[in-house]
């Protein structure tokens, strides 16, 4: 329970007379009030919260929180406060009124990669001894307990409980993802983040982002949100890497480059040891061999960015370095599922074209017969990817199966069709377990299959149903296994 007055902004506009209405829960969600609640009304792309104000007064909302005056006057009782930024003022509410976070948190934005680094991080930490949970796409890690989540960068509500809970726990140190949506929205407004680290930026998402540059901008205010004296951890070997060096000076945070560009940690070498890695590393003035057991190329790039976090954030180079060796792969992402006749059998969650190639080049290596791919595409995202994903499916694999992701409203032969347009030669199956039997049925020694698009999912967005489904489950059945 808290007053009023004590969760809003400085720029909030309310009646003094309700300074001290205690308020005993926040959320944006008019189906979740409960009595005494603050109810914020956000304007979303898809509806408008203030057509929420009565239900949620209904069930007996004692504050309405919105950037305009509701439709119809409040009840005499229920307070109103004017905000210019409904989202941000719902994030720093939702700060005051959950206030205890880990000491340490380290949150990770880019294209590719966030996944990977965020749990990287945290096995890191716990290798050195630290208290250590994730946050993100594959939901929430803590000692002794596993969160499936859903949002890569949960609402801000949600997600200051969420850091309250852990605090409670003990943690200390937290690796979150930080979406360009949940930075866009504002969901991370409010979070004391130590570090921030930048991964590298391709077309994605420009469904919701008008355009590159929008989506880049986005990704750029982590750095707004880094505590002043914070660091940021930069891979410099992409595109646009200067970009966020300069955001990075500009916000005067202390810099960790890293990759075969790296002024801080510089890969110097890296040796393929079947599906693991020999690294040769550089950091202040001193070279560190390590053995990476994971393989491809991009999660070197991970883990070196990883390994920047934990050194930003206090940890012991040399600690940090040793700990690499013990990194397991974050669950759908290249992730070795079964065998057919010797024949590994990868599940990664690969949906963008450049993580597609990614994955394709990260095994080429292993494949002396054939690299086969099953992929698809999701319905009402990015449709421009489609042909992009096609194109590189047919240029890095020597089999290709075109078959259905998560169609949602679309049709899903229609999202098909525009793939297939740009792989000639490549075979359509739609109903994706089938994909997946036949692709697995046809494996020989020396091939090696990559199933792409959904990972660690669990679920199927067909229309407006989530069908169970499941890419481990369905390797599973057509290798005749049972999962528990």
């Amino acid at each position: 329970m808290m007053r009023l007055k004590d969760l809003l902004t400085v720029d909030a506009l309310s009646d003094a007379r309700f300074d001290t209405l205690d308020v005993g829960g926040i959320t944006a969600d008019s189906r979740t009030v409960k009595p005494g609640d603050l109810f914020v009304a956000i304007a979303g792309s898809k509806d408008d919260g203030l057509r929420f104000v009565a239900p949620a007064v209904a069930a007996g909302a004692a504050a309405v929180m919105a950037e305009r005056v509701a439709p119809a006057p409040l009840p005499p009782h229920v307070a109103f406060v004017r905000v210019s930024d409904a989202r941000r003022a719902l994030a720093l509410a939702a700060s005051r009124f959950y206030p205890w976070q880990p000491e340490t948190i380290a949150a990770v934005t880019g294209t590719s990669g966030k996944t990977s680094v965020a749990a990287f991080t945290r096995q890191i930490w716990e290798a050195t001894g630290e208290a250590a949970a994730s946050i993100g796409t594959i939901g929430l890690v803590a000692p002794g307990r596993e969160v499936y989540g859903s949002l890569t960068t949960p609402d801000p509500v949600a997600l200051h409980r969420s850091l309250e809970q852990l605090t409670r726990e003990r943690v200390t140190h937290l690796a979150m993802e930080a979406s360009s949506h949940g930075l866009d929205q504002r969901r991370l407004d409010g979070v004391r983040i130590t570090a921030g680290a930048f991964t590298n930026i391709s077309r994605d998402h420009l469904d919701y982002h008008p355009s590159l540059e929008a989506y880049l901008a986005a990704k750029l205010r982590l750095f707004e949100l880094v505590q002043p004296r914070g660091a940021a951890v930069i891979d410099v070997d992409h595109e646009h890497a200067d970009v966020v060096v300069a955001t990075v000076k500009q916000r005067r945070l202390r810099l960790l480059t890293i990759g075969r560009k790296g002024e801080g940690i510089r890969l110097n070498d890296v040796t393929v040891q079947g599906f693991a890695q020999k690294l040769s590393v550089s950091y202040a003035g001193d070279t560190y061999s390590v053995r990476l057991p994971l393989p491809g190329a991009f999660q070197v790039e991970n883990a070196l960015v990883a390994a920047g976090l934990a050194i930003a954030t206090g940890s012991a180079p040399q600690a940090v370095f040793d700990a690499l060796s013990l990194l397991r792969g974050a669950r759908g992402r290249l992730d070795l599922a079964g065998e057919k006749n010797g024949a590994p059998i990868f599940v990664d969650y690969a949906h963008k074209p450049d993580a597609l190639a990614k994955a394709l080049d990260a095994l080429r290596p292993y494949a002396s017969g054939r690299l086969v791919v099953v992929f698809g595409c999701g319905g009402d995202r990015d449709a421009g990817k489609r042909p992009m994903m096609g194109e590189i499916a047919s240029a890095k694999a020597d089999r290709v199966i075109v078959t259905d992701d998560n169609p949602r409203s679309e049709e899903p032969a229609a999202i098909r069709a525009a793939i297939l347009k740009a792989s000639p030669g490549a075979i359509e199956i739609g109903d994706r377990r089938e994909a997946i039997a036949s692709a697995i049925a046809d494996l020989h020694r020396g091939d090696v299959l990559l199933i792409a698009g959904k990972g660690h999912e669990t679920g199927q967005i067909v229309g407006k149903q989530t069908l169970p489904f499941s890419d481990h489950d369905a390797v599973a059945a057509a290798l005749g296994e049972k999962r528990a």
